[in-house]
Formats: C-alpha cells, sequence, structure tokens
C-alpha cells in the first residue's frame, strides 16, 4: 500500500503537526480513534464520503451535521480541508495513518489480542504486561478482537511477533502429533 501511503501520510502528518502546536495530542489521538469507531460502524456514511456522486458542498454538510458535536474544531476543520481537496474518501486511511505516525512517534508499539470471549480488565492488564515483556517495549496499546473459533486463550500479535494461546491451536497441533 506504498501508493496509498503516500497520499496518506503527508495529510495525516499536517494534522500531527496542528495537534502538536496546540498542544492538544492525547485528546486528538482520542477523538480520531472515536471517529475511525464510528466509520467502521456505519458502512453508509463511508459509502457518502466516498461518493464520487456527492458533490464537495454535501459531503461538507454531512460532516458538520455528523461530527460538529463530537470532534474539536481543529479536527472539523481538518476534515472540511479533506472535502475541499477531494480526499475525504480516504479518511479512514488518513486516520489510521496518524495514528501510526503517533504511535512511531510516541514509541508505542500496537498490540491485537485476538480471544474467544471478551476479556476483563484483569486479564487484559496480565495480556499487556507478558506482551511489554516478549516485545521489550515500555509503552503498549492494545486493541482486542473477538474470535469464537479460536474456543478459548488467546492470538496476540505486535509487529512480526505473534504468540498463539489459543485452545484451537493447542487442540491442532495435538491432532497433527497424534497423526503422526
Amino acid at each position: 500500500m506504498p501508493l496509498l501511503n503516500s497520499v496518506t501520510t503527508p495529510y495525516a502528518e499536517a494534522l500531527l503537526q496542528v495537534v502538536n502546536e496546540n498542544l492538544q495530542t492525547e485528546e486528538m489521538v482520542s477523538e480520531v480513534k472515536q471517529l475511525l469507531e464510528l466509520i467502521n460502524d456505519s458502512p453508509e456514511l463511508e459509502k457518502a464520503l466516498s461518493s464520487p456522486i456527492l458533490e464537495t458542498d454535501a459531503k461538507k454538510k454531512i460532516i458538520i451535521e455528523i461530527f460538529s458535536n463530537k470532534v474539536n474544531s481543529s479536527l472539523m476543520n481538518f476534515l472540511k480541508l479533506l472535502a475541499d481537496r477531494q480526499r475525504i474518501g480516504i479518511l479512514t486511511s488518513i486516520l489510521e495513518r496518524f495514528l501510526e505516525i503517533y504511535r512511531e512517534n510516541s514509541n508505542i508499539a500496537l498490540a491485537t489480542v485476538t480471544s474467544a470471549v471478551e476479556l476483563t480488565d484483569e486479564q487484559k492488564g496480565l495480556i499487556t504486561q507478558k506482551i511489554i515483556n516478549i516485545a521489550g517495549t515500555e509503552k503498549l496499546e492494545l486493541v482486542t478482537k473477538i474470535d469464537p473459533s479460536l474456543i478459548g486463550g488467546f492470538v496476540a500479535s505486535v509487529g512480526s511477533k505473534v504468540i498463539d494461546a489459543s485452545l484451537a491451536s493447542q487442540i491442532r497441533k495435538l491432532g497433527l502429533s497424534l497423526s503422526k
């Protein structure tokens, strides 16, 4: 996806620069995550913003109606700028790139933990500590997902490292060893 990065990176870096100048980094990161969640939960919204049929003014009106009470003025102005520049269709990619750059600059590792059931806060804390020890990082952002096919346990990934402590994996390994 290098071609998309060549388009998204300048916008993501510009947003990060505005955030750093206004000393709103943590607030903006939180709002960007909420915005991504909102867009991911609403495929219709993403389709509307990506639509080549909708005029820029119509897209800006949608942005104002939906996001005006949910985001600060810096992010709202950024969204309008993307609409004006015909880049609002790649908003999700730009926001994801913004978070990547933020994590890189802040030395925060991103870990994805997939489990069969929702993890408790205590379990998340224990898994976070294990991953911090294994990955050799001090700061970690944990993203959790649920996949019932794991049966039990979890699968964690940080960068290229994967920890598979799922029951499904253990059953598969047992089946392979019994078939020999």
